[in-house]
């Protein structure tokens, strides 16, 4: 990883500590490096209607866009993960995180660091955890 990279993992690894995760116990941070060079924090929020909370990178997106307007676009993200003892965990984003990173990522090669297995830090672009990632007729707008 270079110091850009590791920076952006730092980022998400202190905002993890921030993590309002009463029923998993799983504190997730994201940090999300925008094209226009700007950083944004999210972190995972759960609450007793365990499917309505937010994950960590869905919180940073929304922090983006809020900033930024629709030209938000993601050029690079890391996220963090750790277990209810402050260890961390694998974990890559979920399926509706990737569909989220893809439609708002500057292209399929945006790279997305995440803890793996014995400690190593991953890197793969959302194209390769999206590959056949759902898009909208570009002639149709959304409904």
């Amino acid at each position: 990883m270079t110091d850009t990279n590791e920076s952006l993992m730092a980022a998400a690894r202190a905002c993890c500590r921030q993590s309002h995760s009463p029923y998993s116990g799983i504190r997730v941070g994201a940090a999300i490096r925008a094209a226009s060079g700007a950083v944004y924090l999210g972190t995972n929020v759960e609450n007793a209607a365990y499917p309505l909370g937010n994950c960590a990178e869905v919180s940073a997106i929304a922090a983006g866009v809020q900033s930024e307007g629709a030209g938000f676009r993601i050029a690079e993200l890391a996220v963090w993960a750790t277990d209810r003892n402050g260890v961390a965990i694998a974990a890559s984003p979920c399926g509706g995180c990737r569909q989220r990173i893809m439609e708002l990522a500057s292209g399929s090669f945006v790279a997305i660091h995440f803890p793996w297995q014995a400690g190593e830090i991953r890197t793969v672009t959302i194209g390769e955890l999206l590959p056949f990632a759902f898009s909208l007729p570009s002639s149709q707008p959304p409904r």
